[in-house]
């Protein structure tokens, strides 16, 4: 399945600098038990993104968005 991520992480220190906001997205081919496992690490996991982003020091809020892509028809 290919899907669209998207990270959105409100009051960021990274590398010592301080962000308001930072967005990033990709797309990926991931299957289905793959995007809840992420889900549930994201939603359980304390300081995720801190333990997972070399230089990150400090995320105030942040939200992950997993978004299905559509299949190109009649290829």
């Amino acid at each position: 399945m290919r899907v669209k991520f998207v990270l959105t992480m409100d009051d960021v220190v990274l590398d010592d600098r301080e962000y308001d906001q930072v967005v990033l997205d990709w797309i990926s081919e991931i299957d289905q038990q793959e995007i809840m496992e992420v889900s549930h690490r994201w939603i359980t996991t304390q300081n995720f993104l801190t333990q997972r982003m070399i230089g990150l020091c400090r995320v105030g809020e942040s939200s992950l968005t997993i978004e299905p892509l559509e299949e190109a028809q009649g290829a």
